[in-house]
């Protein structure tokens, strides 16, 4: 393949940021919670799911700063728009092609991973178009992750099932609280303390459903999601040198340690993958901007 010749590595690397690949492993990491959860089946249709939510994830990304420019051009100079790198159309046109292959790729699955793919695709839309004008755009954040969950349980053999749609909600919880805690990193707002009882919700979900064997497994990755949830937000409100881009960065890696606990108490083979996922969250941050 011939490689254009303005195709430098500066380019490359907009393209990462502009798609926030740093977070892409806890994509796959819902991906995987939601088909195990699902019951399983084909790898080849896992593979399909999980290129076709990547191919989603990162249209939403783009879309995300074209939707975002003029308030970046303000507010955070530093992103790839605002700051010279690529064209806002070229972004444009790269966020719904990416968009559009992702729900291709979705659609093929079968009627029901379609309904959710294409639910999915709303909610990606629909946040990154208002999120900047209403105080209630962390759920729509939070519905994105949710269906992410629930489309993965639907490729599954056996589907949507309670545990799933239980699992998938306090998912959404968390995602909510961390981003309502990502709202004070780009706007003048003070942080509040109520969302971090959002994060909590996946522990109390735990508790509830590992029980007799499960317990003990349970309570171990409860107590690690815990323990890395206060880490993380150690830094949003220390009084001195406030940085919640920081906890929010810990939190978004946090994610694979929620889907964790949703699985790897009846599932402990898969405990090396989901901490593996976590680790590559982690260190994809100390290249692409995980915000």
């Amino acid at each position: 393949m011939i490689r254009s010749p303005g195709f430098s590595r500066g380019t490359w690397r907009t393209l990462l940021i502009l798609g926030r690949v740093s977070n892409l492993p806890t994509v796959w990491s819902n991906g995987l919670t939601g088909w195990v959860l699902g019951g399983g089946g084909d790898w080849d249709r896992f593979l399909a799911l999980g290129l076709g939510l990547t191919a989603l994830y990162l249209g939403g990304m783009y879309l995300n700063d074209a939707f975002d420019a003029q308030f970046d051009a303000q507010h955070r100079p530093e992103r790839p728009i605002p700051r010279g790198a690529i064209g806002v159309t070229t972004v444009w046109k790269l966020g719904l092609g990416w968009l559009g292959t992702g729900l291709l790729i979705l659609v093929l699955l079968g009627t029901k991973p379609a309904l959710f793919a294409a639910l999915l695709t709303v909610s990606i839309l629909v946040y990154d178009a208002v999120h900047k004008m209403f105080a209630f755009s962390p759920v729509l954040m939070a519905a994105c992750r949710l269906f992410v969950i629930l489309l993965a349980a639907s490729a599954g053999d056996d589907g949507v099932n309670g545990l799933s749609v239980w699992s998938a909600l306090v998912l959404a919880a968390y995602v909510a609280g961390l981003s309502y805690i990502a709202r004070g990193e780009s706007m003048p707002t003070p942080l509040r303390h109520w969302p971090c009882l959002l994060l909590t919700a996946p522990l109390v979900l735990a508790l509830i459903v590992n029980r007799g064997p499960y317990q003990p497994g349970g309570l171990l990755l409860g107590g690690i999601l815990l323990v890395w949830m206060l880490r993380s937000l150690r830094p949003a409100f220390r009084a001195e040198h406030r940085n919640p881009g920081r906890s929010v960065a810990g939190l978004l890696a946090g994610i694979c340690l929620v889907d964790l606990l949703a699985v790897g108490p009846q599932a402990p083979w898969l405990v090396p993958v989901f901490v593996g996922l976590f680790v590559l969250a982690l260190l994809g941050q100390r290249f692409i901007p995980a915000t």
